[in-house]
Order: structure tokens, then sequence, then C-alpha cells
């Protein structure tokens, strides 16, 4: 008796593991509604559907009934049927209509309450696929659908995911374990985190996904790989996703066994060429390629004299045939100690503009420098014409906290776009000058995909800012976080202040008032301002602080670098005057005496403590906030969130005091009241190694 009681306690234990929130499911958590009567009027609107003419036998069209079904059978409680063929003219409460493009452009879709009920209509699969998904997320936010009325396309054809994994399942800054692709057992087993992958990617507009790391491996391109790479590409399909790969530029010599990579060399071009044809052999749909060239190490056209605009125009020419294109990408940086890190993107690709191949679209990171906690925009936003570039933002958190701090991006992402370049006068923003996004995975194998349960957030918020790059910061937010949890109102709402504000909470206790790539080098992971001994001048971060016993900041003004007229005259108005730049750009574009008087009247060594302090104080909120949910939302994620912000708030004051030690040691001025003196003194802090950093292999 006591054998099978034990065995009823375990499996009772068991079930209930199994029915906690862990996070798997993202956003798409289909629950069954609470409240009877919303329930009631969604089954009165959404018990039956019919298709009529719509072709439902297409991988995409499959994926989204399957969708459908799946969703509102879980939130409505019960399984949905289409309408019998012979009430299919009656009797069915949601229908879909295929309409011309010239009605709905592709990718789109209209969701109105009609006289017959619900119709979503859509010119091709993926518009019903993408119609589904928001369909169903009004219906999981308990939007009511009488008189519903809405139409969307996405306003960026080029909504890609970048993958920075690599073929052995490691992750080249990622945070939440391995890759999710196992390229030892493919093609023959596919993971249902394939298809659950994406399905999520779908679920908020992601058409690509780069599924190989930028710092390239030649292996991707051999025959097996080729047909691994075919399996995933056949569960992307289905859900109206492109499969792209990163190509090593020396490929020819590494696999091909040729003596040079030289992109004008006929044998060179004959080896892409042929490799491009077996890839579509395999995968017709194929999107192309991710290039880093020329650039930390990773071979490029320039070691044979040649430009990156023949460079990529070889891999594009291989493409062009099959509609493929190259994204081509502009983060590149010498090691002249005489130069300004953040000129170099422009100065080699401003004068190339007008020389890409039409199927080329140059990928430019956010800012100049490198997934900062802020930068300026890229100057090369605007600046060519000639050439479609991609907004490349960084989803996982590899210059903020990690994987261990609360840090919403889609300020930072919104930030960005809404930028006005001025290149064609008022109104350029960065947005009207791209012609999509790529976004730096923050996925792995933890059970939750992205660790910190609020990195699902910027996944999301990636995905949604692609697709409509207008959306804000808090109108994403507020979907998320609606979708995620199932706390009220005033739940909802905490969440999505948590969010908005814990950016301008990590810069301040990370890199305040403009200063810049603070971090540790290597790993990135915690502060190392005073490190000043690395072989390449741009690796260190006294580099970019230029701190001394005078002052502090990087002079990127006409007396410095002159880094500010790469941009249009009205942003160089905006930021050449100390007294009137805005004060989250000072150090970034000056550098300054510490005793300097800011706008606000206090001189600047008073304000850059201050501003650390306020950073240690706003995780602190951050904890507070979270600790006033429990009970609103579920215990697992409640426990895990907190146990990260006890994390978070212990490396903000570590990110502060060693700062403060670093810099009064230079300015020899007193710490303002209202801040604490470090726990410990300078040497301390630069004594500490992280050999549990992701990323680093620990050494006897």
């Amino acid at each position: 008796m006591l054998k099978y009681l034990s065995l009823l306690v375990f499996c009772l234990l068991t079930t209930g593991s199994l029915l906690a929130e862990d996070g798997y499911r993202l956003w798409l958590r289909y629950d069954r509604i609470a409240n009877e009567d919303l329930r009631t009027a969604y089954l009165d609107q959404l018990r039956t559907f019919r298709t009529g003419e719509v072709d439902t036998t297409t991988a995409i069209m499959q994926s989204a009934m399957s969708e459908l079904r799946r969703g509102l059978g879980g939130l409505l409680g019960e399984s949905i049927y289409p309408a019998r063929a012979a009430q299919n003219s009656e009797g069915a409460s949601l229908s879909l209509q295929r309409v011309g493009s010239d009605e709905v452009a592709a990718e789109g879709y209209r969701i109105e309450d009609a006289d017959d009920g619900i119709v979503l209509s859509a010119s091709d699969d993926a518009g019903f696929l993408y119609g589904v998904f928001h369909l169903l997320r009004l219906v999981q936010s308990g939007e009511s659908l009488d008189g519903v009325s809405v139409a969307e396309a996405p306003r960026k054809a080029i909504r890609i995911l970048n993958h920075w994994d690599n073929l052995d399942g490691t992750v080249e800054r990622g945070y939440a374990g391995f890759s999710i692709f196992e390229w030892h057992t493919l093609p023959e087993i596919i993971d249902q985190r394939y298809i659950d992958y994406a399905r999520a990617c779908a679920s908020v507009g992601i058409n690509g996904s780069v599924v190989t790391n930028v710092n390239a491996n030649s292996l991707i391109f051999r025959p097996d790989y080729q047909e691994k790479a075919a399996a995933l590409a056949e569960v992307f399909r289905a859900y109206g996703i492109k499969l792209y790969l990163t190509a090593r530029f020396s490929s020819p010599m590494e696999l091909g066994g040729l003596e040079t990579a030289d992109p004008l060399d006929p044998a060179v071009k004959s080896w892409w060429t042929e490799k491009v044809n077996e890839i579509y052999e395999r995968i017709p749909d194929f999107g192309g390629f991710v290039v880093k060239a020329n650039s930390e190490g990773q071979p490029g056209p320039r070691e044979y004299g040649r430009s990156h605009a023949e460079g990529a125009n070889m891999l594009a020419e291989a493409l062009e045939p099959h509609g493929g294109i190259v994204m081509w990408r502009a983060f590149v940086y010498n090691s002249d100690p005489e130069a300004d890190r953040a000129m170099q993107a422009y100065e080699e690709f401003v004068p190339l503009d007008g020389k890409f191949r039409d199927n080329v679209l140059v990928q430019v990171k956010n800012g100049p420098i490198d997934f900062q906690p802020r930068e300026p925009f890229s100057p090369l936003f605007g600046a060519t014409p000639e050439t479609p570039l991609l907004l490349e933002l960084q989803i996982t958190k590899e210059y903020l906290g990690q994987g261990t701090h609360l840090v919403g991006l889609a300020p930072m992402f919104t930030e960005t776009l809404d930028a006005d370049t001025y290149q064609d006068g008022k109104g350029t923003t960065v947005a009207s000058t791209v012609a999509g996004l790529a976004g730096v995975a923050n996925i792995g194998t933890d059970r939750n995909w992205t660790g910190h349960p609020f990195n699902q957030a910027d996944w999301y918020a990636f995905g949604r800012t692609a697709w409509q790059p207008s959306l804000t910061a808090k109108e994403i937010y507020e979907e998320w976080a609606t979708l995620t949890y199932d706390g009220d109102e005033s739940a909802t709402n905490t969440i999505v202040e948590m969010l908005l504000a814990s950016r301008e909470i990590c810069v301040n206790y990370m890199t305040p008032l403009g200063l810049t790539h603070q971090m540790a080098t290597g790993h990135h992971y915690g502060p190392g301002p005073w490190v000043a001994n690395l072989g390449r001048p741009e690796w260190n971060p006294a580099y970019y602080n230029r701190a001394d016993s005078m002052g502090i900041g990087f002079d990127r003004t006409e007396s410095g670098s002159n880094a500010l007229a790469q941009y249009a005259p009205e942003v160089q108005a905006m930021f050449a005057d100390p007294k009137t730049c805005p004060p989250e750009y000072l150090l970034w574009f000056h550098h300054l005496p510490w005793d300097w008087n800011m706008q606000n009247g206090e001189r600047l060594w008073d304000e850059l403590c201050r501003s650390y302090q306020e950073g240690v104080e706003g995780t602190q909120w951050l904890a507070e906030q979270w600790a006033g949910l429990e009970g609103q939302v579920d215990s697992d994620r409640h426990r895990e969130v907190s146990q990260y912000l006890q994390v978070q708030q212990r490396e903000a004051a570590w990110w502060r005091d060693a700062s403060i030690a670093y810099f009064q040691s230079l300015s020899g001025l007193p710490i303002p009241a209202g801040v604490p003196e470090p726990a410990h003194n300078l040497a301390y802090y630069k004594s500490l190694s992280y050999p549990y950093a992701p990323g680093i292999r620990p050494q006897w």
C-alpha cells in the first residue's frame, strides 16, 4: 500500500511541475478565458469558420489553420470546426476571404466585423497566417470583436533574426544556454522546438532566420550540412520564414581547395556560383547570405586589394538568378591608434554608395560603435541614398548585463528608429532610411528560451518593431505583458513601467552621460574603465572615456576627431556645443573638465557620481515593484525574476563603486552627498576575475 501511495504522491508532484509556468509557451499562452461572459461572446463569433475558395492545403495555410484551431480551442475551451460544405454559405461565424494585392498588400491582412460575421482577408498565404496571429492576440487580450476593423501590412520587407550560433552548439554572446539547432541529429530529427520557434517568430511578423554565426564556418557549405539546413528550411517554410546562412569569405580556399578567395578571380566566382546552385537545389526559397568581412580577423576582399562592394557583388551575382540577397555587414574597424573607431564604417562605405548590386544590402548597427547601452545613431543612416541599408539591433544583451539584468530594449529600438538624420531634410528618420531590420537573437536551449524571463519581451519587441516601426515601446510592452502574464490591469501596468524604465536605469549604472564601452574586455562582463593595455587601442575602455586628471570624455567635435562632421548640419548643431548638447550624449562628443558646469547647475563630477547612484536606486525600485506583484503573477516566474533582480542590484552597485573608485583616482574630488563611498578600494576592483562569465573557458 505504501508503494502505491508513494507512486501517487510522485505522480501528483510531477503533474504539478508539468503544469507550472516555465515560460516555454512565451506569449502564445492559449489558456481558457476565465470571464465566462466574454468567452460566450467569442464563442458566438468564432465557434465555426469557413474557408470559401481559399486553398488551405499549402504548408503556410495548414500552419495558419492549425494555429487557429489550437489558439481558439484553448482560449474558448471548445474545439472549433470548419462549416460543413452544405452550410458553406451560412452558419459559420469566421470566414476567410482571398482578395487582390490592390486591396491588401503582400503579407498584410484585414479583420472586419461584417454582416455575416468576422472576416479575415488577405492576398497571400503569409497574410492569412499573420492575420490569424493578430486575431488570436485580440482574443487573448480580451478585446471586443464587435465592430472590429483592423488592416495591417508590414512596413519593412526584411524582418530577420541573426543567430550567432556555432556549429558545435555554442552561441557567441548567448546567455540562454546552447544553440537550439542540433546539427548532429539533423536532418532526421526534427525537434518540436524548431516548430515552436518558427511559430513564435511568425506570431510577431519575423520572416527570416540566419541560423549560423557571423564569425562563419565554411563547413556549412558541405553537402551534409546543406541537407541539415534544408530540413530546418522546410520547418521554417510552413511559417513564412526564409532560411539564410552566413558566408565565410575564404570558403573557396578552406572548402574548395583554391589558392585564393579574390572576388575578381574567375575560379573563385565559379566556385561560389556552383555552391549557390547546390544550395538552391536543396532549398528553393533560400534567402541568401550574411557576411562579416575584414572585421575582427574575419577574411574579406580587402586582403586582395578589393573593396567591400567588389566582394559583395561577387556573391550577389551568384545569388541574383535565384532571387537571393547579400547582407554585407558594415561592422568594420582597424587598429590605427589615431583613428576614431566611431568614424570608420562611414569612411569605408559612403564612398561605395551606388557601387553595390541591386540585391546587396549593407547591414548597419544602430550606433557607430557596438551595441552599447546608449549610442547616437550611426551616421551611415541616410548617407547612402543609392545603397539600401538594414538596421542591425542586438536583442541579446552583450553589453547590458548579459543574461542577468532586466533591461527592456524596446526604448532603445524606438530611440534609434525615431532619430532624425536630417539627411534629406527634417523628418528623415532612421526608420525611413532602412529597407529592413535584423536582430541578433537572444534565444537558446533554456526551457524559457531566453534565460531571464523578461528577455522574452525583447524578442517580441524586435518582431513587432520590425513589422511596424511606428509602434511605441509602451504599446509593444502592453501587448507582451498582457499576453505573457495573467495579472490584472494594475499588474500589467507595473510590468510595463518596469520595462520602460529599465533601459535608462542600466545606462545610469553602466555608462552615464554619454560614456561608452566601459565593460571589462573580452567577455564584456562587469566594469573595466581602467583597462588600457590591450594590443588594439579601440578594445580598451580607457580609449573611450579618455579620463585623466583634467577631465573625461571623447572629443568628437572639430577640435577632436571631428566624427560629428559625418552627420547632417542640423545634427551637428544639436551636439556641437557642450552647453546645449543633450546630457545623455555629453561625454560621447566632448572631453570636459571634472568641474564643468552642467545645464542643471551641477558640476560634471557630481552629476556623474549621482547618475551611477540613480542607476543603483533604479534597480532597487525594480525589485520593489516586482515584489509588489507577489500573488498577482504565477509563483514560479515571480520567484525566478526576484532572484535575477537580486543579482542585478548587486552588480549595479559593483558598477557604481568600481567606476567611481577609478574616476575619483583621477579627478581627486570628493564624492558628493547622497552617494556612498565605494565598498572597496580601486585595487580590489582591478583584481577581480570572472572565470564564470559566459563565453569564458575557466583556467586553473
